[in-house]
């Protein structure tokens, strides 16, 4: 019998996940690896059910054992004890033909223990699988000493060319030709309990720390994200990013992905933020490859988004890069989607006028003038090798502009020559006091670029940001070039943090901002090592009086929060200011924030100490009275502890998980102290070690419970706001409402009952405003009072 000893691996303790937090100003450490869930493919494994679908290892003749349970169990309430063992092979036995899979890597565990005082004072015990035949491998092992349970736990990777018609695994002790020689040694009786064999999936959740309390950079620290491009839309910011996350893979031992592979990448990440710090996680578009919404399409990198009015109907437009050879778009109906798209091959690729000597026809970047004029900017790599070398090199003539067609997924006439002084990629344009700003990532240099040549004074050095500045969108000769806009993001975050990069601007309340990219994440996960894993970041963009750019410095401040946080109202859990240990996915149903139409995801992998923050929180001078969230619980005993200022701060609520596991369900607290602006942290609690629940949204509640709405409407051509107000407590409540055009009461509201005031302007066109209604009541004995406001939109009655 062949024995194959496998390293284990370690699973996810509260140790592990202790030793990962990352403090202010200390250095990364490599993470360790995690173990994704997935089924138990042993059926009974803790034998609670006795020894149903359990017999003894039969798989050579001189095989056999006694097998029956007992109460000394691990856990639980049962376990097997193993008697009679004719062979060390002899042990407990459970057939997997069917269930595991050539090529597949497994973890295996299972508790073992022995107690004949007769035998040696520690055993080794194995796991083996047995494929038929004369095919035997150990899977896991451990050394355990008498009157001990021990740990068997190992992974192991079946072989490609395994045949796994036939698969059963057992347990046993090491072989030897003549067991009976020394029975005591060789075979005395066992225990055996809590047996797993789950496929063994590498976790993508980033345990540590990546973006630390009080920084706004990275934005978001439970993912990558790269070639980030900013879109206002409706109040909002919307990222669209490269899914760097898609081809991240820890490895099991080490916990080290390997460097990063572009041509896996196939999916767009979403991001958003009203107040450019606290973040929502829309999940990844599928857009190129066999499942995805363009199919004709294998890559999607480096997005650009646009809208505009095609036949009277708003739509949304994401451009993206087909690897390197082409680029297309998809259309949608929301910057949120759902996609569609409306060609059935590539928008640039080799038929493009004018784009004939470009190398590389990718990272495409709309632009919709205030004319309504679409453009499209792409291109870049190798210069062409008719140019002299030094023109290659300072002038490689590699990025392009187009006009687009008005139906945004095409293009009219030629493609025209932007000649930015040793451009690589990364073309972006965006419009100021009438001027246009080019913006692009500057090349490294070599033979792609002419070799080693002279600069030109003043020109870019290598992966640096620079930009030009032009009164026509379609020209852009080199004497239009401004200088550096953003050096490259080494100089500020260090080793490791090189390379090219890719940025956008946008403009949002009244300022410019500047977007980025930085294995900062990577970084902190890893340590000074990084494997090419990329961050998005922002910085606000300030300019001279000339118009020129004052040069941005990249930070882990990053901007200021632009607005504090309205946390009265339903939103989505995966909404972070900061983050650690946890993950989001996509689930049925629809956005309880964003709408049918939008995905909905979900905040898991939740475990024992992680937790989530939001910046700057608004509850106001009366506070918040509680909290609701939506839940899904998958383990008995779980809590959320809701803490102000720091994940150790002020506990101001606890909110017991107690709903059945599986189904999802409300769970409520009452809240004490939580009023005025404060950072609020969700830390998660239960029994170490396991998924403790899913979280889909939050809630929180004033001190009253009202629901007020504002609106407007024309009475003989003059302007009426009319406000009102629900009575959601379980009390009666007095209240009145402010507004621009006097102060009226409600009076006393009932209990579930609603009040209306209206108010006349007399004037036939009023500007947006807003009302305040100010509650009393008594609950529980105690006098509470609350503010409410709500907001109505301007009106003409003319």
């Amino acid at each position: 019998m062949e024995h194959r000893l496998l390293r284990s691996t370690r699973r996810r303790i509260t140790a592990v996940a202790a030793a990962l937090t990352l403090a202010v100003g200390s250095a990364a450490v490599a993470a360790a690896p995690v173990q994704a869930a997935s089924p138990n493919l042993i059926v009974n494994g803790g034998f609670e059910a006795g020894l149903a679908d359990w017999f003894a290892n039969d798989g050579n003749a001189a095989d056999s054992a006694g097998l029956s349970t007992t109460t000394d169990a691990y856990s639980g309430t049962s376990a097997v004890l193993v008697t009679n063992r004719s062979t060390t092979g002899s042990g407990p036995m459970q057939n997997l033909s069917g269930k595991v899979q050539a090529g597949k890597t497994y973890l295996v565990t299972a508790r073992v223990k022995y107690e004949n005082p007769n035998s040696p004072s520690t055993k080794q015990f194995f796991v083996t699988m047995h494929y038929g035949g004369s095919t035997y491998t150990n899977l896991g092992t451990v050394t355990v000493p008498r009157g001990q349970w021990g740990l068997i736990q190992g992974t192991f990777t079946i072989p490609a060319g395994q045949n796994v018609s036939t698969a059963r695994i057992f347990v046993e002790t090491p072989w030897t030709s003549n067991p009976s020689s020394a029975p005591d040694t060789h075979l005395m009786d066992f225990k055996v309990d809590d047996v797993t064999l789950q496929e063994y999936v590498v976790s993508k959740t980033i345990e540590v720390v990546g973006k630390l309390p009080g920084e706004h950079n990275p934005l978001i620290g439970h993912k990558f994200g790269a070639d980030g491009f900013g879109f206002v839309h409706d109040g909002r910011v919307y990222l669209y990013l490269t899914n760097d996350t898609q081809g991240y893979a820890p490895n099991p031992s080490t916990g080290v992905s390997p460097s990063i592979n572009y041509g896996d990448i196939n999916q767009i990440t979403v991001i958003s933020s009203a107040d450019l710090v606290n973040w929502t996680d829309h999940g990844e578009i599928q857009v190129a490859g066999p499942n995805g919404v363009a199919p004709f399409t294998g890559n999607s990198w480096a997005p650009g988004m646009a809208k505009k009015v095609v036949n009277g109907q708003e739509k949304f437009f994401l451009y993206y890069a087909n690897g390197g050879g082409s680029s297309n778009v998809i259309t949608g109906d929301s910057p949120l989607g759902p996609w569609t798209s409306e060609r059935t091959s590539a928008l640039i690729n080799g038929g493009t006028p004018g784009a004939e000597d470009v190398a590389w026809k990718f990272d495409p970047a709309p632009l919709v003038d205030d004319d309504g004029q679409e453009y499209l900017y792409f291109g870049g790599g190798p210069a062409s090798t008719s140019l002299p070398p030094v023109e290659r090199f300072n002038n490689p003539k590699n990025l392009r502009a187009i006009k687009l067609g008005d139906d945004m997924v095409s293009t009219e006439g030629s493609a025209v020559v932007v000649d930015a002084p040793v451009a690589f990629e990364a073309g972006h344009v965006f419009k100021r006091e009438g001027k246009y700003y080019f913006s692009y990532s500057s090349h490294f240099g070599g033979n792609d670029f002419g070799g080693n040549q002279p600069r030109v004074p003043g020109y870019p050095g290598g992966g640096q940001i620079g930009y030009l500045i032009s009164d026509d969108p379609m020209s852009w000769p080199k004497e239009t070039y401004a200088g550096v806009l953003f050096p490259n993001q080494s100089q500020f975050f260090g080793t490791g943090t090189g390379g090219n990069n890719h940025q956008s601007v946008f403009e949002f309340e009244g300022k410019y901002y500047f977007t980025y990219h930085a294995p900062t994440l990577n970084k902190r996960i890893n340590g000074n090592t990084t494997q090419g894993y990329r961050s998005p970041h922002l910085q606000e963009l300030t300019f001279n009086p000339d118009g020129t750019i004052q040069q941005v410095v990249g930070t882990y401040a990053g901007v200021d929060q632009v607005r504090d946080f309205d946390p009265y109202r339903v939103f989505e859990a995966e909404t972070l200011g900061w983050s650690k240990g946890i993950a989001t996915a996509k689930v049925d149903g629809a956005s309880a924030e964003f709408g049918t139409t939008a995905p909905n995801l979900v905040v898991r992998d939740v475990d024992d100490g992680d937790w989530t923050a939001l910046s700057s929180v608004d509850f106001g001078a009366d506070g918040a009275g509680r909290v609701t969230a939506k839940v899904r619980a998958l383990a008995a005993g779980g809590s959320i502890e809701v803490r102000l200022d720091d994940v150790a701060g002020p506990l101001v609520g606890t909110i017991p998980v107690d709903t059945p596991a599986g189904d999802w369900a409300e769970v409520t607290a009452d809240l004490r102290g939580a009023s005025g602006v404060h950072d609020v942290y969700f830390t998660y609690r239960g029994p170490a070690g396991e998924d403790l629940f899913e979280i889909d949204s939050w809630a929180f509640v004033p001190p009253l419970d009202l629901s007020v709405t504002a609106d407007t409407r024309c009475a003989g051509g003059k302007v009426m706001v009319t406000v009102r107000a629900t009575n959601n407590e379980a009390v009666h409540v007095s209240a009145s409402v402010e507004s621009a055009y006097g102060t009226r009461p409600f009076g006393s509201v009932p209990p579930g009952k609603e009040k209306f005031r209206s108010f006349p302007t007399a004037a036939a066109g009023v500007p947006a405003g807003e009302v305040t209604v100010r509650a009393t009541a008594r609950v529980d004995g105690e006098p509470v009072s609350a503010s409410f406001k709500a907001s109505y939109a301007a009106r003409s009655c003319g």
